[in-house]
């Protein structure tokens, strides 16, 4: 069966509506079935609601490397604030 990435991109670039549960419940179905049956999405899903679970639960006082910062944030194409911070 061929998928269709165009659904994956559309349905990705409501991710963050999704984990804020900001979307409605026929949406959320929608999600919720695409990555099911969608290893990248899942992935992708996964890595980013893990990202957010490390970050919300990570003690105040710790702080990442310099260097795991700059790529995170160029990862997440955010190099703009790393050069405002």
């Amino acid at each position: 069966m061929d998928h269709d990435h165009q659904n994956c991109s559309d349905l990705l670039g409501n991710l963050s509506s999704y984990i804020d549960g900001e979307l409605s419940e026929e949406m959320c179905a929608e999600f919720q079935k695409h990555i099911a049956g969608c290893e990248n999405c899942r992935v992708v899903f996964d890595t980013t609601t893990r990202t957010i679970y490390l970050y919300q639960h990570n003690p105040a006082d710790e702080t990442l490397p310099a260097a795991v910062r700059e790529r995170l944030f160029s990862k997440l194409h955010l190099d703009d604030l790393i050069k405002h911070e």
